[in-house]
């Protein structure tokens, strides 16, 4: 490996199939990864890249096809064998102890670590890698502590300390605040000036392939559908050979026909898990026909918000009224028998049950209505219709509606979340991240479905890490921090720059 040249294919894929059954998530797939460049792979939800590259890290055995690291023909029975070779992966889902410090973190499951371990050492190393990249990290610093981007460093130089000369990353900004990316970026460019460090880069973020990455692999229903040179693409090309037609990054919002107030909060106090203020004296409202936006970096209460609204979480103070009645003491189900529908971030683990099938998560909204459900059965047949109809109206990509939820990729569990709520035609929709890691397809379809509950009369409150997305959809905008509202903004006075500043806290103005 020490004979690597800049341009050099350091990691190849030839005809690399991967079947399941009812689904060819790779089809004979040709890839190859040259030192020192960034290599986007795009795709839908579903289209086959992060199954790519789990082969490629010795995660998943391909069914057919040969893969070769560093010119030689290798076969990876484990990660370890990837790790061994050089090849290193950060998942879209962090796999870090929050309980222990950073340089713990990095530390564990390195191959010194099963003998007697110099920290000392240890620590000057990985001090040393992180001036190198840039990317200042406190080693002695609990990982609960960190923010979502100092995170995924401890991922990445997890990763770099192992010996990785091949990086994958799946997603990698998803998650991250507008500054966290930038800092980010910088970092994974200084990577690749090493020549040694490729970053193959899983995204649906277009603006950052276009800015970061050299090259583009298009993946569509498991298929190469285009290989592209980054100077020669747009947006538009890049999502019209994704999801195979054009695509309209423009939505046309129109004027909100705004009814009367249906959410009202009155001075919402409350704490997160770990006992801290979450949000402090929150008061707003939300009216039928509108879309209140709430624009903040993520950790500054608005999943805590979120749950108090929802009925997930015990307000400290403060009151929570519905059509003028107050709702603080009801549960999460009475919440919805009233008419109000969550959609949650966390897709896996409170949005949907991984192990029940589609049918079964439909009925997650459905169990309490008398025609699925009498004296304590429930009408299977019914239920079945009802997912099957509602998997065709929102074109989820599944064999059948008996697969397990935790079987869809993260778009398609994002639209049966949304068939499951929006179904029910609920009159208040609190809805938390809504398009985060979900493809241009999957985001134009999510953020029409909005405009189109807005536009029945339904009031929305939106809650959003992606400044473009609450500037596109919201008719009112909060930005929060540190769990306060640092102003409330009618959408045609809002300017970007305004909002963003108000989002880091650098600038305050009376609530309007």
């Amino acid at each position: 490996m020490t004979d690597i040249k800049h341009g050099d294919i350091v990691l190849a894929a030839k005809g690399i199939t991967k079947r399941y059954p009812g689904l060819v998530a790779n089809d004979r797939i040709d890839f190859e990864i040259k030192a020192g460049e960034i290599h986007a792979i795009l795709g839908e939800n579903g289209a086959g890249k992060t199954t790519l590259m789990s082969i490629l890290f010795g995660l998943v055995q391909p069914d057919e096809g040969e893969i070769y690291a560093f010119g030689k023909k290798v076969h990876f029975r484990s990660p370890l064998d990837a790790i061994d070779l050089g090849v290193g992966m950060v998942h879209q889902t962090r796999k870090l102890i929050p309980a222990h410090t950073v340089l713990e973190n990095i530390l564990l499951g390195h191959p010194k670590a099963g003998t007697i371990l110099d920290m000392k050492r240890a620590g000057e190393e990985v001090a040393q890698l992180c001036k190198h990249y840039n990317y200042p990290l406190d080693l002695n610093a609990k990982v609960w502590h960190l923010a979502e981007g100092e995170k995924q460093m401890v991922e990445i130089f997890k990763a770099l300390y192992r010996g990785a000369k091949v990086l994958i990353m799946d997603e990698p900004t998803s998650a991250l605040a507008p500054p966290e990316t930038e800092k980010l970026l910088e970092s994974i460019q200084v990577m690749t000036r090493d020549e040694l460090a490729i970053v193959p880069f899983i995204t649906h973020k277009l603006p950052i392939v276009l800015a970061v990455s050299h090259r583009v692999t298009i993946l569509r229903r498991g298929q190469v559908v285009a290989r592209l040179d980054t100077k020669q693409s747009t947006e538009q090309s890049l999502a019209r050979e994704m999801v195979g037609r054009d695509v309209i990054f423009r939505l046309e919002r129109g004027k909100a026909a705004r009814g009367r107030s249906i959410l009202r909060v009155e001075n919402l106090s409350a704490f997160d898990d770990k006992g801290a203020q979450a949000l402090t004296d929150v008061s707003f409202d939300v009216h039928e026909g509108e879309i209140f936006g709430i624009a903040g970096v993520s950790g500054n209460g608005q999943q805590a918000l979120a749950e108090v609204l929802a009925g997930l979480r015990k307000a400290k103070s403060g009151r929570v009224l519905f059509d003028d009645a107050e709702i603080s003491h009801l549960t999460s189900l009475q919440r919805w028998q009233k008419g109000i529908g969550y959609i949650p971030a966390e897709q896996r683990t409170v949005g949907s049950i991984g192990n029940f099938s589609l049918v079964e998560n439909m009925l997650m909204n459905y169990h309490f209505d008398d025609a699925f459900s009498k004296w304590g059965f429930l009408n299977e047949k019914k239920a079945r219709q009802l997912t099957e109809a509602l998997i065709a109206e929102y074109g989820v990509a599944t064999p059948s509606p008996d697969v397990k939820a935790r079987g869809l990729s993260g778009g398609n569990l994002q639209k049966l979340i949304l068939a499951r709520v929006f179904s029910r035609k609920p009159r208040l929709i609190i809805v938390n991240l809504p398009t985060q890691g979900l493809d241009v397809g999957a985001t134009e379809f999510v953020q029409n479905k909005l405009l189109e509950a807005r536009k029945s009369g339904a009031g929305i409150l939106l809650i959003s890490e992606d400044l473009d997305e609450i500037l596109a959809l919201s008719d009112r905008i909060a930005p929060i921090y540190e769990g306060k509202f640092m102003d409330v903004i009618p959408a045609e006075s809002a300017v970007r720059e305004t909002i963003g500043a108000l989002m880091a806290g650098l600038e305050k103005k009376a609530a309007a």
